[in-house]
């Protein structure tokens, strides 16, 4: 049985705690072994905040240990109340997203530009149930049983998910945009197309996907950067959430396709979401977890 399965199963017998405590475990074993992973994940931090040494093997660690906060949350989230699930969610910036959800057609979408931060499970249980429906996209893992486990799991929680399928869903994502009230959650700081667009980030060039300006000028629905991050939770915030830790769902300043020249769209809507992602992500580096190759362009 694949490992991944095998933790989901025994976790489900196991109090939260002893969920979060084990994962955390894990992760400080992984970060002291280093490893190819390690290395990768370090010379991406690195060349986002510029740290060497052991800053840098610092921000490393609390970098695992976010990732493994985050696989805690999700095995664990079908066991999370509302009340919960609410308690740990904080919003920023919402007051701008607001008025487009309300001057947006009732018939038509919103596109949601997404990095590899925080916990999007947990927000989009929260989105779906408090602020409008939440349509994803997955990137098909391997073996399927580990990808139906999380779309079981997404579905169960209120967010319809597509597998990534390339022009097909890219198809289906255009008829949704165009048919139903949704946010259409993209995670694009990593590019899955082959066909990645170039833009500066940390004052490099790196390649996103094209995915969520292409679909925000195909389907003239509004674009907008959005990103999580933890925070450490005090007083009865933190009793009501049943942890000390919840989590930041941040919306930046929405793009409109009709505001940019139809010649270099795709390009420049790309590259405002991308520097206001690289933004939050530079004030959070721990919380993005790109442990996989990332698209710089060397």
């Amino acid at each position: 049985m694949n490992a991944f399965m095998m933790a989901w199963r025994v976790s489900r017998w196991l109090p939260q705690r002893a969920v979060q405590g084990l994962a955390t475990t894990g992760s400080r074993i992984v970060w002291r072994r280093g490893g190819r992973v390690v290395e990768r994940y370090e010379d991406n931090l690195a060349k986002v905040t510029g740290l060497s040494g052991d800053a840098l093997r610092a921000k490393s660690r609390a970098g695992l240990e976010s990732v493994a906060r985050y696989y805690a949350e999700a095995l664990t989230l079908g066991r999370m109340s509302a009340t919960v699930i609410d308690a740990r969610v904080r919003l920023e910036g919402y007051e701008q997203v607001e008025s487009i959800l309300r001057a947006t057609d009732k018939d038509k979408g919103v596109v949601a530009a997404l990095s590899h931060s925080g916990n999007w499970d947990l927000v989009g249980a929260y989105a779906s149930r408090n602020i409008i429906p939440v349509t994803a996209v997955a990137e098909i893992l391997k073996p399927q049983e580990v990808f139906d486990e999380f779309v079981a799991l997404r579905e169960g929680i209120g967010i319809e998910v597509l597998g990534h399928e390339g022009s097909t869903t890219f198809r289906k994502l255009i008829s949704i945009a165009q048919s139903r009230r949704t946010l259409i959650c993209l995670l694009a700081d990593r590019d899955l197309s082959g066909s990645g667009v170039e833009v500066e980030m940390w004052g490099r060039k790196v390649k996103v996907a094209p995915g969520p300006a292409a679909l925000s000028s195909v389907a003239k629905i509004p674009l907008v950067p959005v990103m999580v991050h933890y925070e450490q939770l005090t007083g009865e915030r933190r009793k009501r959430a049943g942890s000390k830790w919840g989590v930041v769902l941040s919306f930046g300043t929405p793009l409109h396709p009709g505001d940019y020249p139809r010649e270099h769209r795709v390009a420049l809507m790309s590259q405002a979401w991308a520097s206001a992602l690289a933004d939050r992500i530079a004030e959070h580096p721990e919380d993005w977890h790109m442990l996989q190759r990332f698209g710089w362009v060397e």
